[in-house]
């Protein structure tokens, strides 16, 4: 952790830079009602003044946290038609900044001052899902299930291989990509190499 005492006059982007690397250190891991202003600018390395130079409140530090990793993701996974790259794309999304990707997926949605950025990450990723799946599942209650299910299923999958040191990313995309075409056999009533009912 910097010591306080070492502090250095950094240009404004880079400060900012700075704060937002140390807030999303802290944040990951006490989560936003634990995590003070106080922790974030020891994390820093700077004074809360200097702190409160670049951010109004803790919730806007957060929310610009939140932000940020979704347009982090967007540049890397994309936001539409997700093919067989998008996986390890994701794999690499989570891999560059743990902590963010942790923020976003695990801990925004608990936060109800947050939950209009998380609900509409997850109304996209639904609205996507459904659209790729309807090419092989007839519209009704199975595709909207496996619409829902296959978002959470997979950021929930790449949440458990980083909590579990990010062992082997090829074999980990191949092993997500499978549970994700489970869920959409199983919704397209498919078993065992059935067709479907």
């Amino acid at each position: 952790m910097p010591d306080v005492s070492s502090k250095q006059r950094l240009p404004r982007a880079e400060r900012r830079a700075q704060i937002l690397a140390a807030a999303t250190r802290a944040f990951a891991r006490h989560g936003f009602a634990d995590t003070g202003l106080d922790d974030i600018a020891k994390e820093a390395g700077i004074t809360r003044v200097v702190l409160y130079r670049h951010f109004d409140s803790k919730a806007e530090l957060y929310r610009t946290i939140l932000d940020r990793a979704c347009e982090r993701l967007a540049e890397r996974v994309g936001t539409d038609d997700f093919e067989d790259d998008a996986i390890p794309a994701l794999l690499g999304a989570a891999a560059e900044d743990p902590d963010a990707f942790r923020l976003l997926f695990r801990f925004a949605n608990r936060e109800r001052e947050f939950r209009d950025l998380t609900d509409a990450l997850s109304t996209a990723a639904t609205t996507v899902a459904r659209t790729n799946l309807a090419k092989q599942i007839p519209s009704g209650p199975w595709l909207d299930w496996a619409a829902q299910l296959i978002p959470a299923v997979t950021t929930d999958a790449v949440i458990a291989w980083l909590d579990n040191g990010q062992p082997d990313p090829d074999a980990a995309a191949g092993r997500i990509r499978a549970a994700i075409h489970g869920i959409s056999a199983a919704a397209a009533g498919v078993q065992d190499g059935d067709v479907p009912r």
